[in-house]
């Protein structure tokens, strides 16, 4: 048998605990699985309170860029997160170290990827990052190992499971964002500041990294359009549902001639499909291969136990001598990634406005969809109330979103329209 695999451990928090859990209550099979001892030697957190494990062997680091540097570890993982700062000086330490890194820290690479990914393999070691994308879903492997014989041109998914709560619990309950937002937050899938998450910032992150590995280019954070779920209304839902759809918020990254259109925003997504049933908590992520098709990865994308596993998936790899470039390919090949813009997008739209129940409304409405030359597909006005609000929605056949935001913003200067409208993309995967 090979020399024990020597670990050190930078942050104590869910994820980390439940990495060290894991790795103590599973080392028997780990070892048979790997053909190697497996061994937790340093640890580092913000405080050393008591810990639910046995750390009688373990030495403790106040430090974590100390430890990165001066433990005998042959594997630093860091799970403390954060683009900048002491996450991002672990890894960079371990590296020029000559350590393996294990991370789930989605923002880190989204941030710097391409950069960390070109030392580690200048160093000859591992950058692993199973658990920064879908949280226990083997996605990252599946598409760089097990679809490696495919090239892609597209790639999505729901990929944050505090937005896929939400508006889930939203439907199924007819409450309003704020409430159910709340709710999430008590049950612990929601964080106190929840922006990261609702605004969209974290599928973002997630989706950079799956557009990198599917299409072979730089990771390109910045080029990604970003819209969160505060906008969403129950009536939004109700409407989505009487038209045969659900909302969904959707990262969705897509190779063109014109090159990578890559954005995260709420989607109105045909009921039937696939996408639109995963509910609550879970996660998927769809891939799309030239010669395998459409691939489907489902579970759970957050928590210490599914996480945990991931991060020591990684783990087993490198105890067994797999070490596979970052994004599939060596860094110096990765492509500089050319962004489409979103305004440039074909498709339909959802639009619900809150307009004053009055003759001509509709006309005015029509008049300037017609200069934009957008054909309406379906309209819908249930309430009548002469002289009050109420609420018009159309949907549109497709158009190119550049024409959509001119006639939104020609809409929203008209004097029979009382609030800002409200648009959701149409989408058919």
């Amino acid at each position: 048998m090979s020399e024990p695999l020597k670990i050190a451990i930078a942050g104590l928090g869910t994820v980390g605990t439940g990495t060290v859990k894991l790795i103590q209550e599973n080392l028997g099979l780990l070892t048979l699985r790997t053909g190697r001892a497996i061994s937790i030697v340093a640890v580092s957190a913000r405080s050393k309170k008591n810990r639910d494990f046995d750390m009688s062997d373990i030495t403790w680091y106040d430090d974590a860029v100390t430890m990165a540097a001066e433990s005998d570890a042959d594997v630093v993982m860091e799970l403390i997160g954060g683009s900048e700062g002491i996450a991002k000086e672990v890894v960079e330490t371990a590296i020029a170290k000559g350590r393996h890194v294990i991370t789930a820290n989605k923002a880190l690479l989204a941030h710097h990827g391409a950069e960390l990914a070109r030392k580690a393999e200048e160093a000859g070691v591992a950058l692993a990052y199973e658990a920064a994308v879908a949280g226990g879903i083997p996605v990252i492997k599946g598409i760089r190992e097990g679809l490696a014989a495919n090239s892609f041109d597209l790639v999505y998914g729901i990929l944050n499971g505090t937005c896929n709560f939400i508006l889930s619990n939203m439907r199924e309950t007819g409450r309003d964002f704020e409430e159910v937002l709340f709710e999430a937050q008590e049950l612990g899938y929601a964080e106190a500041e929840p922006s990261f998450d609702v605004d969209g910032i974290d599928a973002s992150h997630k989706l950079s990294l799956l557009a990198s590995l599917a299409f072979g280019s730089e990771v390109d954070f910045d080029s990604v359009y970003i819209e969160g779920i505060r906008a969403i209304s129950s009536l939004d839902i109700a409407y989505a549902d009487e038209l045969g759809y659900r909302i969904k918020l959707l990262g969705i990254a897509r190779k063109t001639q014109d090159g990578i259109d890559q954005r995260v925003h709420p989607c109105m997504v045909p009921a039937e499909q696939p996408i639109a049933l995963v509910e609550g908590v879970l996660n998927a992520v769809v891939c799309k291969g030239n010669h395998v098709g459409t691939s489907v990865f489902e579970g759970a994308g957050a928590g210490g136990g599914p996480t945990a596993s991931a991060v020591v998936a990684d783990l087993v790899d490198i105890a067994r001598g797999t070490i596979l470039p970052t994004f599939g390919i060596p860094a110096a090949k990765l492509e500089k990634a050319v962004s489409q813009p979103v305004e440039t997008r074909e498709g339909s739209y959802y639009l619900r406005l809150t307009v004053e129940d009055r003759p001509g409304v509709i006309a005015d409405i029509a008049a300037i969809l017609k200069r934009e030359k957008i054909s309406v597909k379906s309209l819908l006005q249930h309430e009548s109330n002469p002289g009050k609000a109420v609420p018009l929605v159309i949907t549109t056949q497709e158009t190119v979103e550049l024409a959509m935001i001119r006639a939104l913003e020609s809409i929203s200067g008209l004097d029979c329209v009382l609030e800002k409208p409200n648009m959701i993309r149409i989408v058919s995967l």
